[in-house]
Parts: structure tokens; C-alpha cells; sequence
């Protein structure tokens, strides 16, 4: 799909949210992000910095992530800079729940500190 890439690196499941998401692009991208999230224990980093527009049908991409990630004992991580987004998540009061970081390579760091992680 055009609006989420989904790739491994260093055992950790990077999720990159592209362009739009919208109500429209929030359904077509559920069934990756739910193949993203299936595996237990695992750690996960959505990557939010290709995303143009975010609207309340991505916030409910990342509470359902989230939760579905927490309730097989995995991790997830979030990256994200956008203002526009950090706006969704601060009126959302969803701050504390994904404690966004600046970098994928930071992001990287947390889920592995013995690595030299790169972004």
C-alpha cells in the first residue's frame, strides 16, 4: 500500500505512515498495520515523519496499534515532530501514552541501548 511501509531493522518492526491519513487511507492501511502488530513480545516504532496530514482517523490507527501491541507484551514506540500531530496527540491526551521521540535512530537506541542504532 502506498500509505504504510513496513520493514525490520535490527529486530525491531518499523511501521512508516505515509502522506494522507484519513478516514479513507486509515482503512486501507488496517490490515498491514494489524500484520505489523501480530507478532508477541515484540518491539515496534511507527514512524510518522512522512506523514503529511493526520487527522482523528490516524489517532485511532495508533490507540488500536498500541493496544494490540501492548496486549501480546510488546513495545511500541512512536516518532513524530510534526506540530499538527503533536497537537492531535496533546488534545487527545495521549501524550504520555506514546511519548513521542524526535528520530527513528532514537527510537532505535530505546528499543536496543547495547546497539549503535542508525537512522
Amino acid at each position: 500500500m502506498g500509505h504504510i511501509h513496513t520493514r525490520q531493522v535490527s529486530g525491531v518492526t518499523v511501521v512508516e505512515f505515509h502522506g494522507e491519513i484519513d478516514i479513507a487511507t486509515a482503512q486501507q492501511i488496517l490490515p498491514d498495520l494489524d500484520a505489523a502488530t501480530a507478532a508477541p513480545g515484540q518491539t515496534v516504532v511507527i514512524d510518522l515523519t512522512p506523514v503529511e496530514f493526520f487527522d482523528c482517523y490516524g489517532l485511532r490507527l495508533l490507540c488500536h496499534a498500541e493496544r494490540r501491541v501492548r496486549e501480546r507484551s510488546g513495545w511500541l514506540l512512536l516518532v513524530c515532530l510534526h506540530p499538527m500531530i503533536l497537537r492531535i496527540l496533546h488534545a487527545g491526551n495521549l501524550i504520555g501514552r506514546f511519548s513521542p521521540l524526535a528520530a527513528l535512530a532514537e527510537a532505535l537506541a530505546l528499543a536496543d541501548p547495547e546497539s549503535e542504532a542508525a537512522g
